[in-house]
């Protein structure tokens, strides 16, 4: 799934190319595609069609585009490997193109929604007070928004009675954060994944944050984290931060800390990857 990275680089390629301009025509070409939509297909193109689209928002891995003129918001979801991008109105068609946004304006670009797997998809929602689409509304802030509280978030983490990388997935704690950057983190961090959270100090926790905070930037800088032609930005560029991981992938490989061979564990229907002798697994009491 994209995380926080992959999103933001999607944001801002719709904010340079989408926002402000006010659809014409919505064409949806898999029903699958609108799933999360309550009314339906058509419902969905004929609510969307004359909207005007506000500046592109993201929480976490969330994205929508807000409409000026109402009070709803186009939420997409990405799934394993939807894409959202800007094309050509006479380019040719993807094979898995699910969704087709076309505006009223001579600019000649439209909106397009990929999914190879049909997991993802748009929807419209009404707004929180907040500007968030209603779903999402319970979605902690991540940790690159202005208004994030490092504070606060330690304070939460240390009382939770889990394991330090459950905490960092745990979306009502901290947004944006999935399996990949988490790993990254703790390994920057020396931290197992199965830390107990309580066992924490301040300062280790603060710590840690900043290397959740550093290796996203990180990933931002170079477009995020691309693999098999996924998560692309809008104008389907790949980002390259998967060439700079230093433990997501790399089980056998040498540490790059320390030269220890990299390992990989089965971890809640996921991998967690780490190194034995940096990231010391928790004693287990007796």
């Amino acid at each position: 799934m994209p995380e926080l990275p992959e999103v933001e680089v999607v944001r801002r390629g719709l904010e340079t190319w989408v926002s402000g301009r006010v659809v014409a025509e919505v064409e949806v070409r898999h029903p699958r595609a609108v799933r999360r939509h309550f009314g339906g297909a058509e419902d969905f193109a004929a609510r969307l069609k004359g909207q005007r689209i506000g500046t592109a928002r993201r929480r976490g891995k969330y994205l929508w585009l807000p409409l000026e003129d109402s009070g709803a918001a186009v939420l997409g979801h990405l799934g394993m490997s939807g894409q959202l991008l800007v094309q050509p109105e006479a380019a040719a068609e993807e094979k898995h193109l699910r969704i087709r946004i076309r505006f009223d304006d001579t600019l000649g670009t439209e909106l397009r929604f990929v999914d190879q797997r049909t997991f993802g998809g748009l929807s419209l929602h009404d707004t929180s007070p907040e500007g968030l689409p209603d779903v999402i509304a319970h979605i902690a802030r991540d940790p690159l928004d202005r208004e994030f509280d490092d504070s606060v978030f330690v304070t939460a983490l240390r009382r939770r009675r889990t394991t330090v990388k459950r905490a960092l997935l745990d979306q009502s704690l901290i947004s944006g954060v999935g399996n990949i950057y988490a790993d990254e983190a703790l390994w920057r961090a020396k931290l197992h994944y199965d830390r107990p959270t309580m066992s924490l100090t301040r300062p280790r926790a603060l710590e840690l944050l900043g290397h959740v905070r550093d290796v996203m930037n990180a990933a931002l800088a170079v477009g995020g984290t691309s693999f098999d032609s996924l998560y692309v930005n809008v104008n389907g560029e790949s980002g390259y931060f998967d060439r700079s991981l230093d433990a997501y992938g790399r089980a056998g490989e040498p540490c790059r800390r320390c030269g220890t061979p990299m390992r990989r564990r089965p971890w809640m229907n996921r991998s967690s990857y780490f190194c034995p002798r940096c990231q010391r697994p928790p004693r287990v009491s007796s």
